[in-house]
């Protein structure tokens, strides 16, 4: 069968969970029509180059799918009667990718770049030493003069 990657963008009032039902439900139907779903990836809640429908945010999901040219139309035919359903594009591949995709490992990288940031300190609440250290010279300092 041909391998295909479908992402959608849902409207950003609408729930995870609920965007979560409605990646089963679109599933659903590749599955009923003889194809798998091998991934399936939530981007989460992005902001839009530009605004689709009145919406400047939207949750972005990509399905890769392993179905037939039936099944396909037939999801997407769906999405374009869900009204939760913002824009959706479907490309044929001749693989699919193995591993997280490109978004999802930049999203990752930010995380680890966020925890880096810190460059090896301790938290904010603890008072580094060289801090102490001159709160102490001053504090001899302050002696002297009296």
């Amino acid at each position: 069968m041909p391998l295909y990657e479908n992402v959608f963008l849902v409207r950003p009032d609408v729930s995870a969970s609920q965007v979560e039902s409605l990646t089963k439900e679109f599933g659903t139907i590749i599955e009923e029509g003889g194809g798998s779903v091998p991934k399936v990836e939530h981007w989460g809640l992005r902001t839009l180059a530009y605004r689709l429908k009145k919406n400047r945010k939207a949750h972005y999901v990509l399905m890769n799918l392993d179905a037939s040219t039936d099944a396909v139309h037939e999801m997407e035919r769906n999405m374009r009667i869900h009204e939760d359903v913002l824009r959706h594009l479907t490309i044929r591949v001749e693989e699919l990718e193995e591993g997280p995709s490109i978004i999802m490992q930049s999203k990752g990288s930010r995380d680890d770049q966020r925890r880096s940031e810190r460059g090896g300190r301790g938290s904010r609440s603890e008072t580094p030493s060289s801090v102490q250290e001159t709160e102490a010279r001053k504090d001899v300092k302050s002696g002297d003069e009296q």
